[in-house]
């Protein structure tokens, strides 16, 4: 307790860092489950080839600290570009290949949902193994940088050198903590007044309210899926974006733990509840933070799956509740 109450400040800031990566990625599950009423387990591994994504184009522009204030302008430029087109690609090819057929056949829901899991061992593994899979095609020795020691972590270069903005009682709030903060929330507004007032963001709220009455009024259905799950896979590579810069370390299994807390970021504020996932990922990662320093910091993960647990029996609706379909234009 005495841990918590010195370093309290310095764990909310962490905490709200952690969160807003969280709650990007949880909006991929929210949409997905809003639209489909489907877990896409596969989510995490969306996230996982966009931090790839990220430290790939890094590496390719040979990016590295002490560069002045416009290389590192265009490089976090790059990243966004590069993660979020990996991730968004992963996504709709996703549904296209693991989802859409299974969906033509009326397939019931626990086929979806171990196609899912199915999916996600594919990726992650497929990620694993793309040295041997580059030996096998002959152009390994081209592209080692990119896929050498593939089952092991892989650093990427200080593109933005934290440095103290202001202080905040005793922790100095750096730069890179108000970006990923910042830049979690501008994007989840952006996000928010899309699907509120687009008109692919009505379709989504139509389609999700009610499929069939969509249809007779001239929904895209399999179009507003796509759009879905492309969407999904933007926030995704945007939280892999702010993942490398904060932690900096990615790996070809990096999705899983992660994928499991922003899930429980999604029931917490409500799944399907876009502004729940956001609350949701922000109370999570707080709650982590002031866990660990209660029972220490090899709990932290405990923390999350217990809070999953108690949310799941005591408010199964999530703190918000409402639901994408039901949310107010």
């Amino acid at each position: 307790m005495q841990y918590l109450i010195d370093n309290f400040f310095s764990l909310t800031v962490t905490g709200l860092t952690l969160g807003a990566i969280y709650a990007l990625v949880a909006l991929g599950y929210t949409l997905v489950y809003g639209v489909l009423r489907l877990i896409n387990f596969a989510h995490s591994e969306v996230f996982m080839y966009g931090t790839f994504a990220a430290l790939w184009v890094i590496t390719l522009f040979g990016a590295k600290g002490g560069g002045s204030v416009g290389q590192v302008i265009f490089w976090i430029a790059m990243m966004f570009v590069a993660a979020m087109a990996m991730s968004g690609l992963i996504a709709v090819l996703l549904e296209r290949f693991a989802y859409r057929p299974l969906r033509k056949r009326n397939a019931p829901p626990l086929i979806a949902l171990i196609s899912a899991i199915g999916a996600s061992f594919v990726l992650s593994e497929l990620m694993g193994l793309r040295q041997k899979i580059a030996q096998l095609l002959g152009f390994e020795a081209s592209v080692r940088p990119y896929v050498a020691n593939s089952r092991n972590n892989t650093g990427m270069p200080e593109v933005v050198s934290p440095q103290p903005v202001f202080t905040l009682f005793d922790y100095q709030v750096t730069n890179v903590d108000i970006f990923v903060i910042v830049g979690a929330v501008a994007i989840m507004v952006l996000l928010d007044q899309f699907v509120r007032r687009s008109r692919l963001g009505r379709g989504i709220r139509a389609v999700a309210m009610d499929p069939e009455a969509a249809a007779l009024m001239g929904v895209n259905r399999d179009r507003v899926i796509q759009v879905t799950f492309l969407v999904g896979g933007l926030m995704a590579g945007a939280a892999a974006v702010f993942y490398m810069l904060k932690i900096g370390i990615t790996r070809f299994d990096v999705g899983f733990i992660l994928g499991v807390k922003a899930f429980t970021a999604a029931v917490l504020g409500g799944i399907g509840n876009l502004r729940g996932a956001l609350l949701g990922g922000f109370v999570l990662g707080l709650a982590e933070n002031y866990g660990s320093a209660l029972v220490g910091t090899q709990w932290k993960d405990v923390v999350a799956f217990v809070l999953l647990v108690l949310i799941l029996l005591f408010r199964p609706t999530g703190l918000l509740g409402e639901s994408l379909g039901k949310a107010r234009a």
